[in-house]
């Protein structure tokens, strides 16, 4: 199945993402759906939709939440339970769900 939306979105905010942002992404998507040509659509595609939704800065945000959420104890707690990160978070959860929706159904 081909994405709705292979690359379409022209993002206003996609130039504010350095490469590595960019590779990390889809090389990360890529590795949970599979390393295949339409994967490979598929997640350009994804990033595109994140991008267009979020700006980069909130989008390290998020992702700094996410990743030092994974310390255990009372220092990940601070970064899992805090309604700041839990707001960054959801950002990037939704922005992630619409890219779901449009790249990959």
């Amino acid at each position: 199945m081909a994405p709705k939306d292979p690359g379409g979105l022209a993002s206003t905010t996609r130039a504010d993402y350095p490469t590595t942002a960019i590779s990390d992404y889809v090389f990360a998507c890529m590795a949970t759906n599979g390393e295949t040509r339409q994967a490979l659509q598929q997640c350009s595609c994804s990033f595109d939709v994140v991008a267009s939704i979020i700006p980069y800065d909130r989008y390290v945000e998020a992702s700094t939440f996410l990743s030092m959420g994974q310390v255990v104890g009372e220092r990940g707690s601070l970064f899992r339970e805090s309604a700041e990160s839990k707001a960054a978070i959801g950002d990037l959860r939704r922005a992630q769900a619409e890219a779901e929706i449009r790249c990959f159904e």
